[in-house]
């Protein structure tokens, strides 16, 4: 249960002529040299964090000598994202050639960007992936020369999933509602009028309000408050492509991909197995199972690896050292071996990450390779590098270091970088504010870890404190959702420190009272090292973290001024989610303890930002997405017209903003906001003026009620 908003969240006519992607050098210098550029004295802007080239999907070909790769990169001008597939020959230091387009970014509901779907053909020369082009999805191949890309499917409906025999010539599919049924269905009821049930998600605009697939649609509630499409539930087909042919059949017998694994996912009680791997070629399978004490716990703190042998019951647990009491978040079987290759994220080292190899037969683990951050297939904690036989490929990226592609090899653990898009970046970075890992305990002994960016010192004088809580994983931009540019804050003057929160607790006063002892911890150790000014701080947060960010507001005083993307939980937010019925009401109960507010109005006292505007008394700058901002009405607006709160709305965003100009104003507001209020800093850049005017009219309203209420 990550949020008010998360909850329970998963994940025109084809482009037939050919796509010739031939790429000379420049083209890939182009990618390097635009990051390296670099303004004197601003060289960590918000803009250079928007524009961050994520790396993802790194997939070795069936013959260990190739590698292909995706990669996403924010245009602030264009307001989208160069997202392309490139293919790198893992000998003789090859540059990577980009290979193919991949269209619009797939995102899930959250606005996450979906793990890319990618599969070699067995001899090495294609690849295929799933990209929305020309307004619908279709499987495209790729040559991995870089000659060419088009699409093999071309059906009404989009491709949901796929995967190609070991053959090579056949191709597997699967699709749901035609395009054309879904757009009818959305100008029927556009027509007729939208009838409000319990699948409507109030409190945003209820035609074509958000994105599925990268194309604006209609939405409906899935799972809480996660949205899909209109005629989501149509029943989907599984279809066989010739690929040689073009002919088309109806499938027979066709699964997911996942095979054994997804049984035995499929077959395991509720909580217990969460993550299973196939053995290539083979009948083993390696398993995740939470285990441990979980009471209180959203999931049981601890994680057992273990390997299934065909259909047997009993499983082969790892027991040595190396396994036990470790946070195990991936698993991949070693192609050709014995070993299972699993990924250790270590919350000691600040979510740190491992990869380790363990031979089933003799028992023998063996760490390979090691991070401060994430050596992982993306930004995800859990998505997998490319596997060979004889190497990993993995997406690395820490504090210090933006994304780079590194190669690892699995004997000796040695490791170099194969594609580093953020060099400029990085660069700048190296020379720039001071990053470490801050380890502390709470009065409970607790312990916490977090990202502190420092600023260069100042003779003399301590610097204010900005503070984000909830994940820093990998390279930390702006927290979760990307909000709030850490090494902007710290090249202006202000120490930003990103904190990860404590495991989740289902009672929601000893939660959030866990953040709050985390924050006032904190606080207090930078205060004492002289470090941070304890009467200027700052706090922001996004979905859990702004929950968090509210409760510190009102049961602490330790707060200059704060900033939240997403709302905290509310009456409003009750009449919204109360149409859903059942598992609206289950999901308060649970996670919040909340029932009715006539029913349970001590714990809604506690938590509704509303029911505690007294306690509101720092400056609030509120940026959110329009389709959650009705969720928050009942406090906005009180707070705003009593010159309390600074609100605006980014239209056509969901859950975390992803359009780049969007990103990039968030980012910008959010420096301007604490730079003011704990520096007193103002931009005379053209264009804020009016943004000053009112913040000097919210800080005279402060002084006024303070003065009114000191004795």
């Amino acid at each position: 249960m990550d949020s008010l908003f998360t909850v329970g969240w998963t994940a025109s006519h084809a482009r037939t002529r050919l796509l010739l992607l031939r790429v000379a050098a420049p083209v890939l210098l182009a990618v390097t040299s635009t990051a390296a550029v670099s303004a004197e004295g601003n060289a960590l802007s918000p803009r250079r964090l928007v524009e961050v080239t994520d790396l993802s999907a790194p997939t070795i070909s069936p013959s260990g000598r190739q590698l292909a790769f995706r990669s996403e990169q924010a245009s602030v001008e264009r307001n989208d994202y160069d997202c392309f597939w490139f293919v790198q020959s893992l000998e003789g230091g090859a540059a990577p050639v980009r290979v193919a387009s991949c269209g619009t970014l797939s995102r899930n509901s959250a606005g996450e960007v979906s793990t890319p779907l990618v599969q070699w053909s067995p001899d090495g020369r294609w690849i295929y992936f799933l990209a929305m082009l020309d307004g619908r999805v279709d499987v495209w191949r790729a040559a991995a020369d870089g000659s060419g890309a088009f699409p093999v499917t071309q059906d009404a409906a989009d491709v949901q999933e796929f995967r190609l025999h070991a053959s090579g010539h056949l191709l597997d599919y699967r699709v749901g509602a035609e395009r054309e049924r879904v757009l009818r269905a959305e100008a029927d009821e556009y027509s007729r009028g939208i009838r409000i049930d319990a699948s409507v998600p109030l409190g945003q605009n209820l035609f074509r309000s958000g994105t599925v697939d990268g194309r604006p649609a209609t939405q409906r509630l899935g799972e809480w408050f996660d949205r899909v499409s209109l005629l989501h539930d149509a029943t989907s087909r599984w279809v066989t492509l010739d690929v040689g042919t073009g002919e088309v059949r109806p499938s027979v017998g066709v699964e997911s991909p996942g095979g054994p694994a997804l049984a035995v996912l499929a077959g395991a009680k509720p909580g217990a197995h969460w993550q299973a791997a196939s053995e290539p070629d083979g009948t083993r399978t390696a398993v995740l199972t939470r285990v441990g004490d979980g009471r209180g716990l959203l999931e049981q703190p601890d994680v057992q690896l273990s390997v299934l042998h065909g259909a047997a019951q009993s499983p082969k647990v790892c027991d040595a050292a190396l396994c036990v009491g470790r946070q195990i978040t991936g698993i991949q079987w070693r192609p050709g071996s014995d070993d299972v290759v699993y990924t250790v994220t270590d919350p000691a080292r600040g979510l740190g990450q491992a990869l380790l190899l363990w031979n089933v037969r003799n028992d023998q683990v063996t760490e390979v390779a090691s991070s401060d951050g994430l050596l992982s297939g993306g930004r995800a904690r859990s998505s997998p590098c490319g596997l060979s036989q004889h190497h990993l490929v993995c997406v690395a990226a820490d504090a210090r270091r933006p994304p780079r592609l590194v190669q690892i090899d699995l004997e000796s653990g040695m490791q170099d970088v194969l594609f580093d898009p953020n060099v400029g970046l990085a660069h700048a970075i190296a020379n720039g504010p001071e990053i470490r890992l801050l380890q502390w305990q709470d009065d409970h002994g607790q312990a916490f870890t977090g990202q502190l960016y420092l600023p260069k010192a100042d003779a003399g004088r301590t610097a204010p404190l900005f503070i984000n809580y909830y994940l820093c994983t990998g390279f930390v931009r702006g927290g979760v959702g990307d909000e709030w540019p850490l090494l902007s804050f710290a090249e202006q003057g202000i120490a930003a420190l990103c904190i990860n929160a404590a495991p989740y607790q289902l009672n929601a006063r000893e939660r959030y009272d866990a953040g709050l002892s985390a924050v006032r911890g904190a606080v207090q150790l930078l205060a004492s090292e002289g470090i941070v000014d304890p009467a200027r701080v700052g706090m922001g947060g996004l979905s859990f973290g702004a929950e968090t960010t509210f409760w510190t507001l009102m049961h602490s005083d330790l707060l200059t001024a704060a900033s939240v993307a997403s709302p905290g939980i509310s009456t409003q937010y009750y009449r919204l989610g109360s149409l859903m019925g059942d598992r609206f009401h289950a999901g308060l109960q649970s996670y919040w303890q909340l029932g009715a507010p006539d029913e349970t109005q001590e714990q809604w006292k506690l938590i509704a930002p509303d029911l505690n505007l007294d306690k509101l008394k720092a400056p609030i700058l509120m940026q959110l997405p329009e389709q959650e901002f009705m969720h928050s009405v009942d406090y906005a607006v009180p707070l705003s017209r009593a010159n309390r709160a600074d609100v605006y709305v980014f239209p056509h965003e969901p859950h975390q903003k992803f359009q780049p100009r969007h990103k990039l104003a968030a980012y910008e507001r959010n420096l301007d906001w604490f730079r003011f209020w704990l520096k007193g800093h103002e931009d005379q850049a053209v264009g804020k003026r009016t943004q000053y005017d009112y913040w000097r009219k919210m800080r005279t309203h402060s002084g006024e009620e303070h003065a009114a209420t000191s004795p």
